[in-house]
C-alpha cells in the first residue's frame, strides 16, 4: 500500500504515533487509508451540504474496509463574488485547489481518494489534482440545486434573477418584480439549477469515466445523492484493489468522449478552459480546433436553462449523462471501449440505459441542431481562438455586424449599459478582463444578463478576453486568445470600428485593414497591471492564455 510510507516498519514508529494521535486504532492502521477530500464550507449554496455527503462517503469507505480520512479543499460561490472584485479571485482557485489537494496527498501518502466537489472550479481544479496524483480517485459532488418556483407558480433560476436587475435597468420590472426572483431562484441548497459550468462540469465528470452515474444530476436534497455517495465510498475500495488509476481513466479517447458529451448537452463555454487543463495534467493535450470539429458531427441533444426551460433535475429524471450518451453511441459518436471508475467499460455501463424522456434529451433523430452547443471562432480579432455557447444564441444573432462599443473593464462596460447607452445592433467590447489583465479572467455575467434583460439579447453582441457564466445566454464570445493585456488585437479595437460574426462559419473578423491595425499596434502601450501584490499579481506573471486552459507554466 502507498499508505505503508508512513504507517510500516520501526522507522515509521513516530509516524504511528501521530495517528494514535488522531484517535486511530491499530486495525483502522491496518487497512488502506483512503482521504477523503471535501470541499464543504458554509458559505457556497452548492457546498453547505457537502459534510453530508462526506459522512456518507465515510460510511461507504468503511463498509467496505477502508479508513476514511477527511481533509478539506477551497472552494469559491461565483455567483457570490460576482459583479465585484471578487470574481478575480474565482478561476485563480482552480490552481489552488489542484496544488493544495497534491500537497496534502504527498505529505501524508494516501492510498485513494474520494473527491467531495460541486462548484464551478472546484470540480475542475481536483480533476487536476487527480489526474497529476495518479492514484486510485473517484468523483461524488454534491449535486444540483431544484429549480426556483415564481409566486405564480412559473419555474425559475438564477440566470432569471441576473436578467430580472437587467429588466428592472430597462424599467421593464419593479422592484417588488426583483424580489419575486430574489426569494424563489434559489430555493435549496446544490450547484444553481441549470447547465452552467458546476453542472456542466459534474456532468462531463461521468462522461470521463471519474464518477458513478447520477454524480451530475441527481439532486442535491434528494436521498438517492446520499446513496450515490456510500456507493462512492464502497467503489473506491475496488478501484485501490484493482489499481485503476485516473490516466488509465483520462485517457484521448476520454477526452473526446467528454467534449462529445459536452456538446450533446450544451455546456458552459467554461469547459473550454477548464477540459484542457485537466487534459494537460493527464500527460494528454487537447487543443480549441478540435473541438469544433467534435462540434460538427455532433447533434444538439438538450436545451437546458439557460438555453430552455428545463432544468438539472428534469435532465435526471430523463435518465442523466448516461442516456445522453446512450443516444450518441446510436451513431457511434463514443469511444466505448474506455475504461471508467466502475470497473467496468463505458460499453458496459451502458447496457440497458434508456432516454426516459424525448422532450429532455432529443432522440439523435431529431436533435437541436445537427451541431453542438459550443463554437470555437477565429478571424483576426481572435488568431488564437475565441468561444460561444451557440445553443444559447438567438438565431437572428448567428451572423451579426455591427460598430464596436468599446470598454476596458466590466465596470466601464456595466454602467454604460445600465445608463441605456447600447443600441440594438452595437458590439460590446470588455477588454483587460483576460487571464493576465484581469487578472484573473472575470466572468461576464452582469453585462450578458442586463443586456438580455433590457431586451437586447436578440441584437447585441458582446465580445471579451474575459469569460462567461454557464449561465449566460445570447452572443456572448469570450476568450479571445491572444488578450489585450498581451498585446492581442482586441487590444488596438477603437470605438465605431465594425465587427462581424458569423458563428455558422466560426469567424470573427473587425473590420480593419493590417496597415491601420500596424499603425495601432506601433502606438499601443500595455497599461500597468491592475493589480501589483498578491497572489493575483503571482498568477499574472504565470498563467497561460485562455487557448491554452489558462494554465500555470
Amino acid at each position: 500500500m502507498i499508505s505503508d510510507n508512513v504507517k510500516k516498519g520501526v522507522e515509521r514508529a513516530p509516524n504511528r504515533s501521530l495517528m494514535y494521535a488522531l484517535g486511530l486504532t491499530k486495525e483502522e492502521m491496518s487497512r488502506p487509508l483512503v482521504g477523503i477530500v471535501s470541499s464543504y464550507n458554509e458559505i457556497v449554496p452548492g457546498h453547505m451540504n457537502l459534510d453530508k455527503i462526506e459522512e456518507a462517503v465515510k460510511a461507504g469507505v468503511r463498509a467496505a474496509g477502508g479508513t476514511p480520512i477527511m481533509f478539506p479543499a477551497i472552494a469559491v460561490c461565483d455567483g457570490i463574488a460576482m459583479g465585484h472584485v471578487g470574481m478575480k479571485y474565482s478561476l485563480v482557485t482552480r490552481d489552488l485547489i489542484a496544488d493544495s489537494t497534491e500537497a496534502m496527498v504527498m505529505a501524508h501518502q494516501f492510498d485513494g481518494l474520494v473527491m467531495i466537489p460541486n462548484c464551478d472550479k472546484n470540480v475542475p481544479g481536483l480533476l487536476m489534482a487527480a489526474a497529476r496524483l495518479n492514484i486510485p480517485t473517484i468523483f461524488c459532488s454534491g449535486g444540483p440545486m431544484l429549480a426556483g418556483h415564481l409566486d405564480d407558480g412559473r419555474r425559475t433560476c438564477l440566470s432569471h434573477m441576473f436578467e430580472a436587475v437587467g429588466a428592472y435597468h430597462a424599467g421593464k420590472m419593479d422592484e417588488d418584480g426583483v424580489d419575486n426572483y430574489e426569494r424563489n431562484a434559489c430555493p435549496s441548497c446544490g450547484s444553481c439549477s441549470g447547465m452552467y459550468t458546476a453542472n456542466s462540469m459534474n456532468c462531463l465528470t461521468e462522461a470521463i469515466g471519474m464518477a458513478l452515474r447520477g454524480n451530475g444530476t441527481v439532486p442535491a436534497p434528494l436521498s438517492a445523492r446520499i446513496r450515490l455517495a456510500k456507493e462512492t465510498g464502497m467503489q473506491i475500495m475496488k478501484l485501490i484493489e484493482q489499481d485503476i488509476r485516473p490516466r488509465d481513466i483520462m485517457t484521448h479517447k476520454a477526452f473526446e468522449n467528454a467534449e462529445t458529451v459536452d456538446m450533446a448537452l450544451g455546456c458552459s463555454t467554461n469547459t473550454m478552459l477548464h477540459l484542457p487543463a485537466i487534459a494537460h495534467e493527464a500527460g494528454v493535450e487537447i487543443d480549441l480546433d478540435y473541438s469544433n470539429a467534435i462540434s460538427a458531427r455532433t447533434p444538439n441533444l438538450c436545451h437546458l436553462a439557460p438555453a430552455g426551460d428545463t432544468f438539472m433535475e428534469d435532465l435526471d429524471r430523463a435518465g442523466g449523462v448516461w442516456a445522453v450518451m446512450k443516444e450518441l453511441t446510436k451513431k457511434d459518436l463514443l469511444h466505448t471501449d474506455v475504461i471508467t471508475v466502475t470497473g467496468k467499460t463505458m460499453a458496459e455501463n451502458l447496457e440497458g440505459v434508456f432516454n426516459r424522456d424525448p422532450e429532455i434529451i432529443r432522440p439523435i433523430e431529431n436533435p437541436y441542431s445537427q451541431s453542438g452547443g459550443i463554437a470555437v471562432l477565429k478571424g483576426n480579432l481572435a488568431p488564437d481562438g475565441c468561444v460561444v455557447k451557440q445553443s444559447a444564441v438567438a438565431p437572428e444573432m448567428m451572423q451579426h455586424e455591427g460598430p464596436a462599443r468599446v470598454f476596458d473593464s466590466e465596470e466601464e462596460a456595466i454602467k454604460s449599459i445600465y445608463a441605456g447607452n447600447i443600441k440594438s445592433g452595437d458590439v460590446v467590447v470588455i477588454r483587460y478582463e483576460g487571464p493576465k489583465g484581469g487578472p484573473g479572467m472575470r466572468e461576464m455575467l452582469n453585462p450578458t444578463s442586463a443586456i438580455c434583460g433590457m431586451g437586447l439579447g436578440e441584437s447585441v453582441a458582446l465580445i471579451t478576453d474575459g469569460r462567461f457564466s454557464g449561465a449566460t445566454r445570447g452572443a456572448a464570445i469570450g476568450h479571445v486568445s491572444p488578450e489585450a493585456a498581451a498585446g492581442g488585437n482586441i487590444a488596438l479595437v477603437q470605438e465605431g470600428d465594425i465587427i462581424a460574426i458569423d458563428i455558422k462559419n466560426c469567424s470573427v473578423v473587425l473590420k480593419v485593414s493590417d496597415e491601420e491595425l500596424a499603425a495601432r499596434r506601433a502606438a499601443w502601450v500595455c497599461p500597468e497591471p491592475k493589480v501589483k501584490t498578491g497572489y493575483l499579481a503571482r498568477y499574472a506573471k504565470m498563467v497561460s492564455s485562455a487557448d491554452k486552459g489558462a494554465v500555470l507554466n
